[in-house]
């Protein structure tokens, strides 16, 4: 489930945790924390396959803290994405965007 958000959070995790701590392929012990914790969670994700982005979704199901780190490296990482994985950011943005005109129009059905 969510494979291809799951591969994005993997490569975006990879760029910080190279740059901010100097790892060589090898997630440091703070970033493998992180991507586990964010692997479940797109795992458990109530809305399976049509997740929207999590800036979009009613339900939020992150702790705080990992909220906040996974923000700060996909700020970090997200504008590296484009140049260093150009297929899988575009393949990411189309699906992207995909969903969330999709979770919107549930939204509007609902009410």
């Amino acid at each position: 489930m969510n494979e291809g958000e799951k591969k994005v959070v993997r490569k975006m995790i990879g760029i910080y945790c190279r740059s901010k701590h100097d790892s060589s392929g090898v997630l440091c012990k703070t970033c493998a924390e992180l991507e586990q914790y964010a692997l479940s969670r797109l795992e458990n994700c109530p809305f399976g396959e049509n997740k929207p982005t999590c800036n979009s979704c009613s339900i939020h199901c992150y702790r705080s803290d990992m909220k906040q780190k996974i923000k700060e490296i996909m700020r970090f990482s997200g504008s590296k994405m484009l140049f260093i994985h150009p297929i899988d950011t575009i393949r990411h943005f189309h699906h992207e965007r995909k969903r969330n005109n999709n979770y919107k129009a549930a939204l509007k059905q609902q009410k």
